[in-house]
């Protein structure tokens, strides 16, 4: 990398509106607007504002211009399996991709240790250490980086060999993480861990990081891919 090119690309995803109550302000659990001034400040940091979800129109110009460059995502769950979901696509899972969360309450940092405290993942962000973590996907062309759901289920599961659910279920819940997929146990779901979770049902619509899949499915899997990504995480 030339001396003067940045040693990392902030992406400051746009928040969405926060929403206002009458006489209390703003809603609990709203989002950080601006990521920390430290990183901000930092001559080594590129900052670029994004809007929410980046795809390839914003993340390909910046692996382009700046190869080499760690990423550091500012934004929810679904902002950073935006961009490794166009890293995947670009064959540029090498890439290091830092992660500083607008909500505390992220699934994603939760599963990989990132801190929600934004002094501290500004710290990460700059001085951690990345390596290679497993990817968890799935069959319909998205990533997963902390939780997925599927509400109101009926039908069956496995995760590898163990069958987690048959029948009906209020919910199903999968954490991405470094042990590959991880089902949560609830009402007559089985907790299990393992590489892949395959689903059938009569219908149902799957919540990747927070964001509805467009279309109801009657199958579905997560499964680890076979590339890692590579994510900077506490040592």
């Amino acid at each position: 990398m030339d001396s003067t090119d940045p040693e990392a690309v902030l992406l400051a995803c746009v928040p969405q509106r926060r929403h206002r109550l009458p006489f209390h302000g703003i809603r609990p659990g709203a989002r950080r607007e601006r990521p920390p001034a430290s990183l901000e400040s930092d001559p080594a940091v590129r900052s670029v504002t994004v809007p929410p979800r980046p795809g390839k129109d914003v993340v390909d110009p910046l692996l382009a211009e700046h190869p080499g460059a760690r990423l550091i995502v500012h934004g929810d769950d679904a902002d950073l399996a935006a961009v490794v979901l166009r890293l995947l696509r670009r064959s540029a899972l090498g890439t290091e991709v830092a992660y500083l969360p607008v909500d505390r309450r992220s699934a994603a940092a939760a599963s990989w240790g990132v801190p929600v405290s934004p002094a501290a993942a500004a710290r990460l962000a700059r001085t951690g250490a990345a390596r290679p973590e497993p990817l968890v996907r799935d069959d319909n062309g998205g990533v997963l980086v902390g939780r997925g759901e599927i509400p109101d289920l009926y039908g069956e599961a496995y995760c590898d060999a163990t069958r987690v659910f048959r029948g009906r279920v209020p919910r199903l819940v999968v954490d991405a993480g470094p042990d590959g997929v991880r089902i949560r146990g609830g009402r007559g779901v089985t907790a299990a861990q393992g590489r892949a979770i395959q689903i059938g049902t009569t219908g149902a619509t799957p919540v990747r990081d927070g964001e509805p899949h467009p279309r109801e499915i009657r199958r579905w899997a997560w499964y680890r891919h076979t590339e890692p990504w590579n994510p900077v995480l506490p040592g």
